[in-house]
């Protein structure tokens, strides 16, 4: 049974998803931790992280998520373990991940050092399980190779079986094979994969905002898996709007008052993928008739324009568990451009 740490080296570089891809692709039985917490969901007065849950669900695991977290607050986990405490509990984690299983993913914090404090930094994981550390990379070509070039020079890896890197979301493949690639492995890194930049696994779908924005649908629910390929502020006049060449594109969302009805109308005719209205405003029940007709969601929060689309803005466009095309997008990409063969060792 093997183990393989993924860890990062920036915040959102992928490894949920990767790790997601990897299992798909392996097509064998995988089991699956994230000691570190950084996304935390509070559930029917449970505790839990978003990615733990949503492998879960997209692997159909029977481990409950809470298990597979330690703590998501550094105070609370320094108190409760010291480093040889930590590394019984992770063994403890793994060996409950394991059973059944031909392999075990151990996601790491958001950052290569977030969780050092407490002995749960990607590197401690990796020698505290004598697991294969895998990093990934992603960014602009100078970050990544900053990145690597970091780790390589600056960060003490001789104590684990450091695998390699994957280099993720490389918006032009050819270009970066041939002017950059030679870069990180003049370094004497092992690339495992550079995976190309794909819009598809960028896009949010409605029902993922509805749930981030705590927002109440009150039409369309059978339209929530629509993808928001543009948001547009609805602040101006209806004229104006259809002038735009923003509003006349599908896959837009729009942000506006429940009281605009000329423009929610308008919106709901060019087959917006969504619609959401703020400060509580609902619009007449034709408007949500026709909307529910046309299964595009109407979403209704308590907050001004300006605090939703502020909102919208930070929210990550994170895997969900019914997105069955971008689950299947990532397995072929993991397929097509990942070295399964070196990862495992």
């Amino acid at each position: 049974m093997k183990t393989i740490v993924v860890g990062s080296t920036h915040k959102s570089a992928g490894k949920t998803s990767l790790i997601v891809g990897l299992a798909k692709a392996g097509g064998s039985p995988v089991g699956y931790m994230k000691p570190l917490g950084d996304r935390l969901l509070y559930r029917k007065k449970r505790l839990w992280d978003y990615d733990a849950a949503l492998i879960t669900n997209v692997l159909g695991l029977d481990e409950d998520p809470e298990d597979m977290t330690l703590g998501f607050e550094h105070a609370k986990l320094k108190y409760m373990y010291d480093a040889q405490g930590m590394k019984e509990k992770l063994g403890q984690m793994r060996a409950s991940a394991s059973t059944g299983k031909e392999m075990v993913f151990v996601e790491a914090g958001e950052s290569l050092s977030s969780g050092t404090s407490v002995n749960l930094d990607a590197i401690s994981l990796a020698s505290h399980l004598g697991a294969r550390l895998v990093l990934v990379g992603g960014g602009s070509e100078s970050t990544i190779v900053d990145d690597i070039a970091f780790v390589k020079r600056y960060v003490d890896v001789s104590g684990v079986d450091f695998a390699g890197v994957i280099i993720n979301k490389v918006r032009n493949l050819e270009e970066y094979r041939s002017t950059h690639l030679d870069d990180v492995t003049s370094l004497g890194v092992k690339v495992l994969g550079v995976i190309p930049f794909d819009a598809e696994l960028t896009k949010l779908s409605v029902g993922h905002l509805a749930e981030r924005l705590l927002a109440k649908t009150v039409a369309g629910e059978d339209g929530l898996s629509r993808k928001v390929s543009s948001i547009m502020v609805g602040a101006m006049s209806t004229n104006t709007a259809l002038q735009n060449p923003l509003f006349k594109r599908e896959g837009k969302l729009v942000i506006t008052g429940g009281d605009r009805s000329d423009l929610i109308l308008a919106a709901i005719e060019s087959n917006s993928s969504g619609i959401i209205l703020t400060n509580n405003v609902l619009p007449s029940s034709n408007i949500i008739s026709k909307a529910s007709e046309r299964n595009i969601p109407l979403l209704l929060v308590p907050f001004d324009t300006y605090q939703t689309a502020s909102q919208i803005e930070s929210i990550d466009p994170l895997l969900v568990k019914d997105d069955f095309k971008k689950i299947e997008s990532l397995t072929q990409l993991v397929k097509d451009y990942v070295s399964s063969r070196d990862l495992l060792g």
